[in-house]
């Protein structure tokens, strides 16, 4: 990037459809995984009006009631209004839910089969993966997303416990910061647009938005009189989720990682088990960037792996650390490559990923969450040492 530039990045809050299906797919994943550890998901959600629609692959050994899961998800999101259109005791729900595909199962299972080479776990998928880190912020994660994720927990924090009752589910935000000399100096414009009741007026949302919110998460010293609130520019914003749009899982893949800032393998999340390598191997690969960046060995690390479907080992791993590198690039990947193991199966034992967290990964981005095994930087220690 240039030395003096503006960059901008948006998230969505819990209500956007897209965000709806995406935590419906991952409260049944969970479920399944709190009565099964060792289940087999790919959920995907369609939400529309008043329906939800399930479909994909789950082999199982739990016994779930999937009319209880979406619903009691779609309380939590907060669709409980008389006037919802798409509301958590009212929404049809269709499920076209299948078994796994045994071709497929066999590549990833730790067993012998006909036509496959080794016997151990291979990747669920072929793909590429990226995981990012950098010094921006504490979560070691760009500004501008970190940014636009806080203004929204502080949003649904108004609606959902400080009694805030025009406020609606479906939420957006956007934050464009001013950089120069690669340092932040100030924040161009910030955009909300917020869905409401028909109760409140345009200037009483603006006037909440930028006072109650905006002034209140976002650094006060990056905040001037040059910086310029967009808030509900269309003006009204009654019609909102699923009512005013339709949502599907894995639309929000930007939102969920850097925000724009770092490249992406193009593969979803949400409503997908930790033998899915589009998942649980962004989750490592962030987990390593984060602990190179956390050790000083670069002030910004973008790590990418590559696998192959059925195949128990990489095919690539390539490290990027745009000039900011302490020590040579190669003698990186060397520390990496001695202090992690990348293989699909040890990714999910080294996070310890066959529980039930996936939904609390879902909203606000998967990534800048201390409580989440990723988010770790128990590695730091062991990188040094190699290093040594």
């Amino acid at each position: 990037m240039p030395k003096s530039f503006i960059f901008s990045s948006e998230s969505v809050g819990e209500g956007h459809p897209d965000k709806v299906a995406d935590y419906i797919s991952d409260s049944i994943l969970d479920a399944c995984l709190e009565q099964d550890p060792h289940s087999r998901v790919a959920c995907e959600t369609l939400v529309k009006s008043n329906s939800v629609t399930l479909a994909g692959e789950i082999t199982t050994a739990a016994s779930l009631n999937y009319e209880q899961i979406v619903r009691g998800a779609i309380n939590e999101i907060g669709y409980t209004n008389e006037d919802d259109i798409f509301q958590a005791d009212t929404v049809f729900i269709n499920n076209y839910i299948t078994q796994q595909s045994s071709d497929i199962a066999q590549g990833v299972n730790a067993s012998k089969a006909e036509g496959k080479g080794t016997d151990q776990q291979g990747a669920g998928d072929q793909g590429i993966m990226f995981g990012f880190a950098c010094n921006q912020t504490d979560e070691l994660m760009p500004a501008p997303i970190m940014y636009a994720h806080q203004i929204l927990r502080s949003m649904a924090l108004h609606r959902k416990e400080l009694g805030v009752s025009w406020l609606r589910p479906d939420v957006k935000s956007q934050v464009a910061l001013i950089y120069k000399e690669n340092c932040i100096v100030g924040i161009k414009n910030v955009v909300v647009s917020t869905q409401h009741s028909d109760s409140v007026d345009i200037e009483q949302i603006r006037e909440f938005c930028i006072e109650s919110v905006i002034k209140k998460v976002l650094p006060k010293n990056l905040i001037n009189h040059d910086t310029e609130f967009l808030i509900n520019p269309t003006g009204k914003f009654v019609i909102g989720g699923p009512q005013g749009d339709a949502g599907l899982t894995g639309r929000k893949i930007i939102v969920d990682t850097y925000g724009g800032w770092a490249r992406h393998g193009g593969g979803a999340f949400s409503g997908k088990d930790p033998s899915k390598v589009d998942r649980s191997a962004a989750y490592f690969t962030r987990w390593v960037a984060k602990n190179i960046v956390a050790s000083g060995l670069a002030d910004s690390c973008e790590l990418e792996v590559a696998y192959a479907i059925g195949h128990p080992y990489p095919t690539s791993i390539h490290v990027e650390t745009f000039g900011t590198n302490s020590i040579e690039e190669d003698r990186i990947v060397l520390a990496i490559k001695a202090v992690f193991d990348f293989k699909p199966a040890s990714i999910i034992e080294q996070l310890d990923l066959l529980n039930p967290i996936y939904k609390y990964s879902t909203n606000y981005g998967h990534f800048g969450k201390d409580t989440l095994p990723w988010e770790s930087l128990n590695k730091v220690d062991e990188l040094k040492q190699f290093l040594k």
